[in-house]
């Protein structure tokens, strides 16, 4: 029996698995390591080693659990989390420690225009995103503050490249990673041209780009000494697959927009697949899809689901030893709270900012309808609702821009093994719910492209359609939608209200530090 191999590299974690050809998760397994090291505040750095071990110990015990398996591997994708940046020099060194993700660190940038042009950015309302963009890019620091290394560099990877021409040697990535501060055109699915805007703010010199390619395309087969160092046998082609949300899409069946697939992770996202490119705000690209000639739209929301985890290791510390024992995860048991705080939480409402908006980098998280009446339960089913506003709300301006309508909506995460969460979801969505049989949507859509790309199936949809099993369907509940409808105007509000507040305590504290053009 053939078997598929995916590599899924995430912030906390690497999780290896062995999947058959009908999507059946046969063996799996998760390193954990710290998620990054901060050399000096604000930074989040991470030696590749460390990814680079952890998937040689995953290998090992997949060998170790499933050896028919594992010996029967017919192709091989990989994942993994995005805008992780990797500098190699001509003889495939790493230069320096990757600059992971979640780092903050700001770069002066290259471009300065003048005062009358400053104005007319100001008034065209692109001044802010043109300051983010630059002063975001992770190239720009690196020129301005480690000339040396940049110019040892002949690579410029994305970690899932890097992946790639580790285990391949060749330097090439699918179009579908390419999210990050880099020059690239998402509309044209290629690296900008020369004086365009994108090269313009984000300068990275030819000789430093890779090779790209459509997502299930084979790159090259594993070379015979990394085939010998991770123990596997000899002679996999690897495919190209995409970043870990372009591949959950694939994973929960999202094939077009008729269904949306929200991500119940540490950074909570609304995916919206369109075969038409469009920005739903102003220079807020839409990415590559993994299926040709389609973007995803993507709204995102720092450290989302995060909130949860802060939550368990601050209030719900009883409720994760009784999982622990049980083996299962705390939302299940956490589940108890959510029935316990009637709809709407008594009031209490969140807005869950807890990393900068999107649309506002001062923006902070609020709680607001504090009364004698509270308690942990309503905070945490204030939690789940906020988040639930927040991802309608990216829903609906996507639909409106793009002039398109998603029937369903597809959750993925560890969240989404909540049926309390599921269900609160659907109900302010006001749409169906389908929920996975496996919450690992980014592996699963990995094995889905894998196994296409090697001829198993005739194309990604037709894998999609054998590979990818619901579990179980939530339908929203008719008598809940007058209230959530009403505190969904309600939350549409409380950005508005506070926005000048939130303007007023950076002002105050300089955080998150302002960063502005010269004269």
């Amino acid at each position: 029996m053939k078997t598929i191999l995916t590599v899924d590299c995430g912030t906390q974690s690497l999780r290896t698995m062995l999947f058959d050809l009908k999507g059946n998760i046969l063996v799996a397994s998760r390193i954990s390591y710290k998620p990054h090291t901060s050399p000096q505040p604000a930074w989040a750095e991470q030696d590749v080693e460390i990814y680079w071990n952890a998937l040689k110990e995953g290998l090992s015990n997949l060998k170790e659990k499933a050896p028919d398996a594992f010996a029967n591997i017919a192709g091989m994708g990989i994942s993994s989390m995005r805008a992780t940046t990797v500098l190699v020099d001509k003889d495939g060194k790493v230069l320096r420690p990757a600059i992971v993700w979640l780092d903050n660190r700001t770069a002066h940038g290259p471009y300065h225009p003048n005062f009358l042009v400053r104005t007319a950015f100001h008034a065209a309302g692109v001044y802010d995103p043109i300051v983010t963009v630059q002063s975001n890019c992770k190239m720009n620091w690196l020129r301005e503050n480690e000339p040396e290394i940049w110019d040892k560099t002949w690579k410029m990877f994305f970690l899932s490249g890097w992946f790639i021409y580790k285990l391949t040697g060749k330097a090439c990535d699918a179009v579908s990673s390419m999210v990050g501060y880099v020059p690239f055109v998402n509309r044209k699915r290629a690296w900008a041209k020369k004086h365009s805007i994108e090269e313009t703010l984000m300068p990275l010199e030819n000789e430093k780009r890779h090779d790209l390619t459509e997502s299930g395309k084979i790159i090259g087969t594993l070379t015979d000494g990394v085939s010998k160092e991770l123990g596997l046998p000899q002679g996999i082609p690897l495919v190209a697959c995409g970043s870990d949300k372009a591949c959950e899409t694939i994973g929960v069946g999202v094939v077009d927009s008729s269904l949306a697939s929200l991500s119940f992770g540490t950074t909570a996202t609304i995916e919206v697949c369109s075969k038409k490119y469009f920005e739903y705000k102003k220079l807020f690209p839409a990415y590559c899809g993994i299926l040709p000639d389609t973007w995803l739209s993507e709204l995102e929301i720092f450290r989302g689901y995060w909130m949860i985890s802060w939550f368990k290791e601050e209030l719900g510390k009883e409720e994760c030893k009784l999982a622990e024992s049980k083996g299962i995860i705390p939302e299940v048991i956490l589940d108890k709270l959510l029935h316990a705080s009637p709809p709407g939480g008594r009031g209490l409402m969140l807005q869950p900012y807890w990393g900068a908006s999107v649309f506002d980098r001062y923006a902070k998280g609020s709680i607001i309808g504090f009364g004698d009446v509270h308690g942990r339960d309503d905070l945490y089913r204030a939690i789940i609702e906020g988040l639930a506003y927040s991802l309608r709300e990216g829903l609906e301006l996507i639909e409106a821009k793009g002039r398109l309508r998603c029937e369903k909506v597809a959750a993925s995460g560890g969240a989404s093994q909540s049926d309390a969460i599921c269900q609160i979801t659907a109900d302010i969505l006001n749409r169906p719910l389908v929920r996975g049989k496996t919450p690992e949507a980014s592996s699963l859509g990995a094995a889905i492209i894998t196994a296409a790309g090697i001829g198993e199936y005739a194309s990604i949809k037709e894998a999609v359609k054998e590979m990818v099993l619901s579990e179980k369907e939530f339908t929203p509940n008719p008598e809940h939608r007058s209230l959530y409808d009403g505190l969904f105007g309600v939350y549409k509000k409380i950005y508005p209200a506070l926005k000048d507040i939130y303007k007023d305590i950076q002002r105050v504290t300089n955080y998150p530090e302002t960063k502005k053009m010269n004269e």
